[in-house]
């Protein structure tokens, strides 16, 4: 009686992972559908894309649900040689320019807001707590699923399906990085304060988050008698110039 019992249970138990993957299997292909439209791109490798659009909260995070985390490797530096191409391509760029209009095409708050152009966070798979929090809206979030998507792309169509993404939805930050100016945004800050007869900028590390072989800083520049603002970047270096150019972009307003 007792096996028979346990079988029924086995069989019950069974039958309910089946119907929750089907269930799964369904609402991914309905993303999926929708993602493939937005982007107008068309998925040869169905299960890479799956992985692409999982947050690893996503099953409320067991380790064996297959999620974006090592695509965004991979996604980040397609990218990385997509921005230097076209930098390079742009003659008027010198060696250091190149490098700061880089590290802002690259950066999360990028991928995050071309994310938002075809609306990527309402295509992802993650837990429902992640959902409450605003998981579907988190820059850092956006910004790794897009890398992840880029990888996705690469790895099924090749670079130049990645290229052609790229060159769509990275259009417009190319082009406002070249109207801004091309001068260090910690220089010029300095500059200005001086001139303006303000104290000299400081900066403080607020938070350090991610894991070693890719930490992510948020650091606070504070300029007595103007104010303050916080960058974030993939070094302290690169975490000052955002934090400088994002108080430079609110003194800008003021004015």
């Amino acid at each position: 009686m007792t096996k028979t019992n346990d079988n029924k249970n086995n069989q019950s138990k069974a039958s309910q992972s089946k119907t929750k993957q089907s269930n799964t299997s369904v609402q991914m292909l309905k993303l999926l559908a929708g993602l493939e439209d937005a982007i107008q791109i068309s998925f040869t490798d169905k299960q890479i894309i799956e992985k692409a659009l999982t947050h690893p909260s996503y099953g409320d995070g067991r380790s064996k649900q297959p999620n974006y985390e090592r695509l965004e490797f991979l996604g980040d530096r397609v990218l990385g040689l997509l921005t230097a191409e076209r930098l390079f391509a742009r003659k008027e760029s010198d060696e250091g320019s190149m490098a700061r209009r880089l590290n802002a095409l690259v950066r999360k708050e990028a991928c995050a807001r071309v994310a938002r152009k075809f609306d990527l966070g309402s295509y992802l798979l993650m837990s429902p707590s992640e959902v409450r929090q605003g998981g579907r809206d988190k820059t850092s979030i956006l910004g790794d699923a897009c890398e992840s998507l880029l990888a996705a792309i690469y790895l099924d169509g090749g670079m130049e399906a990645a290229r052609k993404f790229y060159d769509e939805f990275w259009r417009d930050e190319l082009e406002a990085v070249f109207k801004k100016s091309n001068k260090d945004p910690k220089t010029e800050l300095q500059e200005k304060a001086s001139a303006n007869k303000y104290g000299m900028p400081s900066y403080t590390v607020m938070e350090r988050n991610g894991p070693d072989h890719r930490p992510l800083f948020v650091i606070e520049v504070d300029v007595p008698g103007l104010g303050a603002a916080k960058g974030t970047g993939k070094s302290k270096k690169d975490a000052e110039r955002f934090a400088a150019q994002h108080l430079l972009e609110n003194w800008s307003k003021k004015k």
